[in-house]
């Protein structure tokens, strides 16, 4: 009887040859925690779609902040969500509105924390929408202005790292032109360059409230069915003027993430987005799944197609479990 020459299991029989001869490392580094801040005052709401995420007022974001550093994790991301809502976006580029207070707190409590700030006008047009809408079409140039705006508030108040979400096309170039007119040349954009209309946004748009009033964002967002087209956007968004580039959502869209990671020698994010979240965990609640392995299963096949950096809800859980 022949046997095999090569036996792949023979490095597979410990933890310690498993860790030896392992070719995706998930680090801490690679983690962005999510945060969703509100008015108020010693907020600290549950999402209920969301198991183990939080809405914050400024106040409790810091120590939030504080906890995140502790943790080893650099960098959040902010979204706000302010009490008044109007047609245009209003508190968007308000330089005491919610995200604005919220960037100088986190660095305030946390000095060392890379804070990255959301721009797009979803949660705070009273219609929901990314950009301004006329009628019922979201206009996109009119938009650009708003957007751009918004973008030079958030550097003012300290941010880190710009990034826009709302899809509107031209828009990281009237960003960054906005930035260093207004003397923030160094402030670097992600770009969610690959943004699809997915599914599977439902408990942020809970969690944010923007939730569109009409219609949807499919006019605006990409198609899922199109992949040869992620690699445009990127490469408009590249020639812009962004220093980094995001794919969103995550798990879905693995083969974009991986043609991005063949096609440009830039940092690649990926968003793990509510719904893949809100997914592991309501399985693991049910006994389906162990959401332990699962989600660790989730973040390192992210890492495996290309990501530099990983957006997601789960980065506190994951950080405390790494070894350093």
């Amino acid at each position: 009887m022949k046997f095999p020459v090569a036996r792949p299991r023979r490095l597979r029989r410990s933890d310690t040859l498993r860790r030896m001869v392992r070719e995706t490392r998930l680090s801490r580094d690679d983690l962005v925690l999510p945060l969703f801040v509100v008015e108020g005052k010693a907020v600290r709401e549950p999402v209920g779609s969301m198991p183990g995420v939080f809405r914050h007022s400024v106040d409790a974001l810091a120590d939030e902040a504080k906890a995140v550093a502790d943790l080893g994790i650099p960098a959040v991301i902010l979204f706000g969500i302010p009490s008044h809502k109007d047609a245009r976006g209003s508190g968007a580029d308000d330089a005491r509105g919610i995200v604005q207070r919220a960037v100088g707190a986190v660095k305030k409590a946390a000095p060392a924390l890379c804070v990255i700030t959301d721009v797009c006008l979803c949660e705070y047009t009273d219609h929901g929408h990314c950009g301004l809408v006329e009628g019922d079409e979201v206009v996109n140039d009119p938009s650009l202005a708003r957007i751009a705006s918004t973008a030079v508030s958030h550097a003012r108040a300290g941010a880190d790292v710009i990034a826009p979400s709302d899809m509107m096309d031209g828009r990281v170039g009237a960003i960054r032109t906005a930035l260093d007119a207004a003397g923030f040349a160094d402030v670097p954009i992600l770009s969610y360059a690959a943004k699809y209309a997915s599914a599977y946004y439902g408990p942020f748009r809970e969690a944010a409230e923007s939730a569109p009033a009409f219609g949807d964002r499919r006019a605006y967002q990409m198609d899922p069915p199109n992949r040869r087209e992620a690699l445009r956007e990127m490469r408009l968004d590249l020639e812009e003027g962004a220093d980094a580039l995001m794919v969103k959502p995550a798990l879905p869209y693995l083969d974009v993430l991986s043609d991005a990671r063949r096609a440009f020698d830039v940092p690649l994010a990926a968003y793990h987005v509510s719904g893949e979240y809100a997914m592991i965990h309501a399985a693991a609640e049910r006994g389906w799944i162990d959401g332990v392995r699962a989600m660790d299963e989730a973040l390192v096949a992210i890492k495996r197609a290309g990501a530099d950096l990983i957006l997601t809800y789960a980065a506190k859980d994951v950080a405390a479990r790494l070894v350093p």
